[in-house]
C-alpha cells in the first residue's frame, strides 16, 4: 500500500488545486481552490476556452459577478470528478467587511444552485478575520457551510469553533516558513521536522482542543511544504494537499501510522478556551507570526484577485 492509500485510512484526502484535469488520478474526496490556484489554472492553454466562454456569456455584467461565475464554473467541473465537496473563496478584498462577505457568499451559492449543484457540496472559503468568522456564523445558520482559511493561531480556531463553522484550514507550511525565516542561520531543519515542526504542532493543538471539548468543526490541515508535514498529521480530519505532494505520497511505500487520534485527545487535560471580540483581537495581536501571516495572506490573495480581474477584462 502506498502512503496516499494508507493516509486515506485515517484522513479525508483533499486536492488543493484549480487544475481539475489533475484530479482523477489521485481520487481525492474533496477539493479546495483559492484565487492563486484559479489564476494559475486559467493561464494554462487548456483552460483558455473556459475563461473565454465565461466572459463571452456574461459580457456587460459587473466584473465581480463574472469572476464569481468563473469560480463556480471551475467548481462545477471539479465536482463532476470528485464525490465530495469543493471549496470556493469569497473575494479577499472583503475580508474585513462582514455584510459584504455574507452577501458574496450567498451569490456564490445561488450560482451553484443555478448550475444544479446542491448546497451541501460547496464550502464557502472565508478569511479567518473577526468579520469573516462573524459572516460565517450567519451563513452556517442559513445552512451554507463554510471553510475558514488563512488560519494561523489558536484564538482563530477557538472563535471558529464558537461560531460552529463547518471546517477550518490551519496553514501548516506558512507557519513553518515564518519560524524558519525568523530563526535564520540558527534553524535546524532536522530538529524541527515531523512532530516538532511548528506548523504541525499548531494543527495538533487545535485538533486536540476540538476533540477534547466536543467541538464539531472539522480540522483540515493545509499549505504543506513537504511530505513529512503531511505524515506527521495522519489522522487529522482532512488534509488538503497539492498535486505534487499527492504524487510523492502515491510513489512512496514507506510505513505510515496514525499520528492524531480523537480518543487520545479526549483523555488530555486541556482547559476550555473562549474569546470575545476584544480578547480575540488582543490574542491575535500578541501572536506575531499569526498577525503577519494573516495580513500577508490576505494581501497575496488580493493581488491575485486583481490579476484575475485584469485577465477577465482582457479576454
Amino acid at each position: 500500500m502506498n502512503q496516499l492509500d494508507a493516509l486515506k485510512q485515517f484522513t479525508t484526502v483533499v486536492a488543493d488545486t484549480g487544475d481539475f484535469r489533475q484530479l482523477a488520478q489521485f481520487k481525492p474526496q474533496d477539493a479546495t481552490t483559492n484565487p492563486s490556484l484559479i489564476l494559475k489554472a486559467v493561464q494554462k492553454p487548456e483552460y483558455a476556452p473556459l475563461l473565454a466562454d465565461t466572459v463571452a456569456a456574461h459580457r456587460g455584467q459587473p466584473l465581480d459577478e463574472v469572476v464569481d461565475r468563473l469560480l463556480v464554473r471551475f467548481g462545477t467541473e471539479i465536482l463532476s470528478i470528485i464525490p465530495g465537496r469543493v471549496s470556493t473563496e469569497v473575494d479577499a478584498r472583503l475580508s474585513f467587511d462582514e455584510d459584504a462577505t455574507y452577501t458574496r457568499a450567498e451569490r456564490l451559492i445561488e450560482l451553484y444552485q443555478a448550475a444544479g449543484v446542491p448546497t451541501d457540496r460547496v464550502l464557502i472559503k472565508i478569511a479567518s478575520t473577526w468579520e469573516g468568522i462573524r459572516a460565517a456564523e450567519r451563513l452556517e445558520k442559513r445552512g451554507i457551510h463554510c471553510n475558514l482559511t488563512l488560519l494561523f493561531s489558536f484564538c482563530q480556531a477557538v472563535v471558529c469553533g464558537q461560531a460552529k463553522v463547518q471546517l477550518i484550514s490551519p496553514f501548516v507550511g506558512r507557519i513553518y516558513d515564518w519560524y524558519k525565516k525568523s530563526a535564520g542561520a540558527a534553524w535546524d531543519e532536522a530538529a524541527q521536522a515531523g512532530a516538532n515542526d511548528p506548523g504541525v504542532q499548531s494543527v495538533k493543538r487545535i485538533y486536540d482542543h476540538y476533540k477534547r471539548h466536543g467541538i464539531a468543526t472539522e480540522v483540515m490541515g493545509a499549505s504543506f511544504r513537504n511530505v513529512g508535514q503531511i505524515t506527521a498529521l495522519a489522522g487529522c480530519d482532512l488534509l488538503t494537499i497539492s498535486p505534487d505532494l499527492l504524487a510523492q505520497l502515491a510513489a512512496s511505500e514507506a510505513p505510515l501510522q496514525r499520528a492524531l487520534d480523537p480518543a487520545a485527545a479526549q483523555k488530555m487535560d486541556l482547559p476550555a478556551a473562549r474569546y470575545d471580540e476584544a480578547g480575540f483581537r488582543l490574542a491575535l495581536n500578541q501572536d506575531a507570526m499569526a498577525t503577519e501571516k494573516l495580513a500577508e495572506g490576505i494581501r497575496a490573495f488580493i493581488a491575485d484577485a486583481e490579476k484575475l480581474d485584469a485577465l477577465m477584462q482582457a479576454a
